[in-house]
């Protein structure tokens, strides 16, 4: 199952207080692949950011709190959207394309100038685990951020006991990077050019 990093464990309060320069996420860049959109949160996608961040499948690997109700999840959406706006972070929501349903996301936050760098984290519904999405969703995620964004490296953690996101990673040519504490690997992925 290719479950989230601990990095999507970050509380809405987190969220905010996150600053980056230098970067625009408006207007807010949609990503297609094959068979993903990867667009903005929307305030109809109340019930399955709720669905998405109560399920104990999805949070097996992740130190936060469910959500429990549709207003944490209105919040979380709000809260994205606004570290959006100020360029503090960005957040996508992942659906098949041509449906508008929300299957995941991935996110890229914590940005720092100097090195030019980031972290990202993703989430998936069960049901999408195990077909290759999180992998189709994360290339163009990462190119996003090493040639629009100008990041020289992303930064992920995962539960050391994660396989399906080690092997996501992996696939996707990040290297371990050693331990974040005794659970959590640090993975990273650099670009020169």
């Amino acid at each position: 199952m290719e479950k989230g990093f601990t990095s999507n464990s970050i509380p809405p309060q987190a969220l905010s207080e996150e600053t980056m320069t230098g970067k625009k996420f408006t207007p807010f860049p949609v990503l297609q692949t094959g068979r993903l959109t990867l667009r903005q949160l929307r305030d109809s996608d109340d019930h399955d950011i709720l669905a998405l961040r109560s399920n104990a499948q999805v949070n097996h690997y992740l130190d936060r709190r469910p959500s429990q109700s549709l207003n944490d999840a209105r919040h979380f959406i709000h809260t994205v959207n606004d570290n959006v706006q100020r360029d503090a972070s960005i957040y996508w929501a992942l659906t098949l394309r041509g449906a508008d349903n929300l299957i995941g996301t991935v996110c890229l936050f914590n940005f720092s100038e100097n090195p030019a760098k980031a972290e990202i984290g993703y989430e998936l519904l069960p049901a999408f685990q195990g077909k290759g999405f999180m992998h189709e969703a994360l290339s163009p995620v990462l190119h996003f951020g090493f040639q629009r964004a100008g990041l020289r490296a992303i930064e992920a953690h995962t539960h050391s006991e994660n396989r399906q996101s080690t092997r996501v990673l992996e696939s996707l040519q990040f290297k371990r990077d050693g331990a974040a504490d005794a659970n959590i690997t640090r993975f990273n992925l650099t670009h020169d050019g």
